[in-house]
C-alpha cells in the first residue's frame, strides 16, 4: 500500500500508530482525476466538478489540483467510494493524529473540507465519514484514501486569501483571519 507522505510538525519521533499533521508531500497519486469548471459566479467564484478514478489518492489529488490553480481559499464536498483509507483523531497530549484505518470497501458517505494558505502554498483540510455493509460509520480527519471506484467532488475556489499559521500549543495549522498575505 502506498502511503501519503506528511511533513513533520516536530522532529519528535512519531508514536506508533499516529500520524503528525502536515502538508500533504507526496505527488502523482491520482492520475485518473478530472476536472471540469460548472460556475463562473458574478464575485469571482468557480466551482469545479472533479471526478476522481480507480486508486486515485484524494489528497494527493486535490493538493495537487490547488497548487496547480494557484487556490488561496475554497472548500468542497464530496461522495464515492474507497478501496483503503486512513482518517485520524487528534490526540492534543500527542500532538499527532490516531489512526483509524480502513482496510475494506466503503462508500464515502460524506466528505467536508477546504483549502488555504501554509508559508504560500494551498494546503487541503478534510473530514469525512464512511459506511460499511452492516451499516457501521467510521470517520475523522482525512490523513489518506483510495478511490474505488469513483469519487465525485465539487471544489469552490473563492476570489479571497485565506492564511493558516502555526498553532504552538497544538503544531496544527489553523486559520488566522488577521493575517495578510
Amino acid at each position: 500500500m502506498a502511503a501519503v507522505g506528511f511533513a513533520n510538525a516536530q522532529t519528535a519521533a512519531v508514536p506508533e500508530g499516529y500520524t503528525r499533521p502536515g502538508p500533504v508531500t507526496e505527488r502523482g497519486l491520482a492520475p485518473g482525476l478530472q476536472s471540469k469548471v460548472v460556475y463562473q459566479g458574478p464575485n469571482g467564484e468557480t466551482t469545479y466538478a472533479l471526478i476522481f478514478g480507480k486508486g486515485d489518492e484524494i489528497l494527493s489529488g486535490l493538493t495537487e489540483f490547488a497548487e496547480a490553480r494557484k487556490l488561496t481559499a475554497g472548500y468542497f464536498s464530496a461522495i464515492g467510494a474507497l478501496e483503503r483509507a486512513r482518517f485520524g483523531w487528534f490526540d492534543a497530549a500527542k500532538k499527532a493524529y490516531r489512526n483509524i484505518p480502513i482496510q475494506q470497501q466503503a462508500e464515502l458517505i460524506s466528505l467536508l473540507g477546504d483549502v488555504g494558505l501554509v508559508e504560500g502554498k494551498p494546503q487541503i483540510h478534510a473530514h469525512g465519514a464512511v459506511g460499511f455493509s452492516d451499516g457501521e460509520v467510521r470517520g475523522g480527519h482525512l490523513l489518506q484514501a483510495f478511490v474505488w471506484p469513483t469519487l465525485e467532488l465539487f471544489f469552490t475556489a473563492l476570489p479571497a486569501t485565506l492564511i493558516k499559521e502555526k498553532d504552538p500549543e497544538t503544531d496544527l495549522d489553523l486559520f488566522d483571519l488577521k493575517a495578510t498575505s
